[in-house]
């Protein structure tokens, strides 16, 4: 038995396929199939039921996987102790972003990042934050950066920055002639909201919902924040937006935007991993000089995000 042919097996039970598996391992699909074999012979048992279209577990094959996370994880330690004790920051790093902070916060670090790491493989996904946890709890993404905080046991936070909200209030809405805004004026407005599962929807339900006891309507719901000030000005209500995704909007969009009053509302966006704690000395590299890029951001660039002391 080896830690290669767990990998293997990790990997079909994940695709429920062994051409697809063996792309994900970066290997041919005979080669994966023939150490797969090797190791059903040695242990004289069958891990897969190869008659279930797509590909499942036998019932000992489902206790032989949760096994090999365990082994596989302790061989990833293994060798992370050695990167750590040599100083290295380098290898492939998987990194999930969730969609509402990706375009925004990628463009301020990825390049300096890069030029600062140049061992450093970052693979980088967009995914919701339920994803990112699957992935952490599996393995399969060594951090993520989620709005925080969260609410699961094996899951550590290391803060980024804060981020206030923005109200998008087009011309026509009576709310336009307002300084700033408070959640209160918010319970008479048709609000639009990002569909179920994304945080953020979460984020602004909190502010419009839980401060009040007159609950909202809310009837229009989109994935993405662009289609909401479209909506928005359409006439067909108000939004919520993410401070980093605000200042792109073009120079006449921008002037719709309003403030919270203080003390605004804003969420806590994070970086999250695993508290078995694998590459930890990558992971707290890129906190760090992602929130140094941050702090600067907000120096020379005024930006008005806060960055945690």
């Amino acid at each position: 038995m080896t830690i290669t042919q767990l990998k293997y097996c990790i990997a079909v039970a994940e695709h429920r396929n062994f051409t697809t598996a063996a792309q994900h391992v970066h290997v041919t699909q005979p080669t994966l199939s023939m150490q797969i074999q090797k190791l059903e012979q040695e242990l004289d048992l069958k891990i897969f039921d190869r008659t279930q279209k797509p590909i499942g577990l036998t019932a000992v094959g489902k206790k032989i996987i949760q096994q090999a996370h365990l082994i596989v994880a302790e061989s990833d330690r293994i060798q992370d102790v050695i990167q750590q004790e040599k100083g290295l920051i380098g290898g492939s790093f998987k990194l999930g972003i969730i969609p509402t902070v990706m375009s925004s916060l990628l463009p301020l670090f990825l390049q300096t990042v890069l030029k600062v790491y140049p061992k450093l493989i970052l693979e980088i996904e967009e995914m919701p934050t339920k994803q990112i946890i699957e992935h952490l709890e599996k393995g399969t993404l060594d951090a993520g950066i989620a709005a925080t905080p969260l609410d699961y046991e094996h899951i550590l936070e290391k803060p980024l920055y804060y981020e206030p909200f923005m109200v998008y209030v087009p011309k026509h809405s009576k709310l336009n002639i307002e300084k700033n805004i408070t959640p209160d004026m918010l319970k008479t407005e048709q609000v639009l909201l990002l569909q179920d599962g994304h945080c953020f929807r979460n984020s602004a339900l909190n502010i419009c919902k839980i401060k009040h006891e007159i609950p909202l309507t809310f009837e229009i719901k989109s994935g993405s924040f662009e289609t909401l000030v479209q909506l928005a000005e359409e006439g067909l209500g108000i939004t919520l937006l993410p401070y980093l995704h605000a200042r792109k909007l073009n120079e006449v969009q921008q002037r719709n935007l309003k403030s919270f009053e203080a003390p605004e509302p804003a969420r806590e966006v994070s970086m999250v991993y695993h508290q078995r704690k694998l590459k930890l000395h990558i992971i707290e590299a890129l906190h760090d000089k992602i929130r140094a890029i941050i702090r600067g951001a907000i120096v020379y660039e005024d930006i008005k995000i806060i960055s945690p002391k």
